[in-house]
C-alpha cells in the first residue's frame, strides 16, 4: 500500500503532496518543524505515539516565533496525526514529521504578508544513533548559533543548516556526532539531540540560557532520573573539559533516544563502555515510551 500524507487539510499519497520550487520557505528556510515518534509494543500488538500533545504544544509555541499561522489546535493536531497513522498501517516503529512553512510564493526573506501551509507525513524509523555499543563524539569547529540570531530552543528548518555542518564536519573526522559549543565557548548539545554529563552520581545538562533545544525527550529523562532513579539533575552552564573528566555522558532527544557517549574527541569516558547510570536510564526511558511502565502510560497514546 502506498504511504500517505496530509498537506493542504487532506490526506493524500505521499508521492502527491508536492510543492512549488518558488515555495518561500524553501529559499529562507521559513519553517518550523517538530519530530514525534510512535512506538510498536509487539506484546500487546500497539503502536502508541509518545508525547504526542506536548509536541504539538511545542510546535504551535515555536509558530508564534515566526508569525506562522497554523489554524488548528492541539487536539486536531493529534486527531489528524492518530488518522494518517492508521491510514499508513505501520506495525513497526514510526517517525512522524509536521512541518509548518510559509507557502507563498513571493521572493524575499520576511514574515508578514505571507500564508502558511502545514503538513504531516510517517515513515518507518528505527535508532537514529547506535542506542546499543556507544557513540563517539567531536566537539564541532562550528559554534551553535545564538538565540539573537537564530533560536535553537525553536525548530526552524533555516536553522539546521548549522547542524549540517557540524555534523558533516564530524563524519568526515571519523566521529558519529558533532558537540556544539556556544558563542561564549561552553558546552550547548549536539547537532540534533540535548547532552547530559554524569559526575559524581549526578545528573547534570547546560541550562535553557546555552543556545539549546528545549527539549521534550531532556525534560522527561530528567523528570524520570529524579523521580525513579533518585539521581540529582543540575541545570547549569557546561566547561568543554567537563566533557573529558565526566564519568558518562549521553545524547538525547526524540531521534536519537538515549544516545550513550563512549568517547569525546578521542578521550575515552571512564573505561570507554557505556557506563552503569547512561544504561539504567536509558533502559527506563525505553520501557515508558513502549507503554510497558504503568506510571506513564498516560504519555503514551494508542493508535489503533
Amino acid at each position: 500500500m502506498a504511504p500517505f500524507a496530509h498537506i493542504n487539510n487532506q490526506f493524500v499519497p505521499l508521492d502527491e503532496a508536492k510543492i512549488s520550487i518558488r515555495t518561500n520557505a524553501l529559499h529562507y528556510g521559513t519553517g518550523i518543524f517538530e519530530g514525534i515518534r510512535a512506538y510498536w509494543n509487539a506484546r500487546r500488538t500497539q503502536l502508541f505515539v509518545f508525547k504526542m500533545a506536548e509536541h504539538y504544544e511545542r510546535l504551535l509555541r515555536n509558530c508564534r516565533v515566526l508569525r506562522l499561522r497554523v489554524g488548528k489546535d492541539v487536539k486536531e493536531l493529534c486527531d489528524i496525526t492518530l488518522e494518517l497513522l492508521r491510514k499508513n498501517q505501520h506495525r513497526e516503529d514510526a517517525y512522524i514529521r509536521p512541518l509548518a512553512y510559509v507557502s507563498s510564493e513571493g521572493l524575499g526573506p520576511k514574515l508578514v504578508g505571507y500564508e502558511t501551509g502545514f503538513a504531516i507525513y510517517t515513515i518507518p524509523l528505527g535508532d537514529y544513533l547506535d542506542t546499543s555499543t556507544g557513540i563517539k563524539v567531536g566537539v564541532s569547529s562550528w559554534r551553535r548559533i545564538s538565540d539573537n540570531s537564530i533560536p535553537a530552543r525553536c525548530k526552524v528548518t533555516g536553522g539546521y543548516v548549522n547542524s549540517a555542518l557540524a555534523k558533516t564536519e564530524a563524519i568526515e573526522q571519523g566521529f558519529d556526532e558533532a558537540i556544539f559549543l556556544t558563542q561564549d565557548g561552553y558546552v550547548s548539545e549536539g547537532s540534533a539531540e540535548n547532552i547530559f554529563l554524569i559526575r559524581g552520581g549526578t545528573l547534570i545538562t547546560p541550562d535553557l540560557s546555552a543556545d539549546i533545544l528545549e527539549g521534550i525527550t531532556r525534560q522527561v529523562l530528567m523528570e524520570l532520573s529524579r523521580e525513579e532513579l533518585g539521581l540529582e539533575v543540575i541545570e547549569r552552564s557546561v566547561g568543554r573539559s567537563e566533557l573529558y573528566l565526566c564519568d558518562e555522558a549521553f545524547l538525547c532527544g526524540t531521534g536519537a533516544q538515549v544516545s550513550p557517549i563512549i568517547e569525546v574527541d578521542r578521550r575515552p569516558l571512564s573505561n570507554g563502555k557505556i557506563g552503569p547510570l547512561t544504561a539504567k536510564i536509558q533502559q527506563l526511558y525505553f520501557q515508558v515510551v513502549k507503554a510497558e511502565h504503568e506510571k506513564y502510560q498516560h504519555w503514551c497514546t494508542p493508535v489503533y
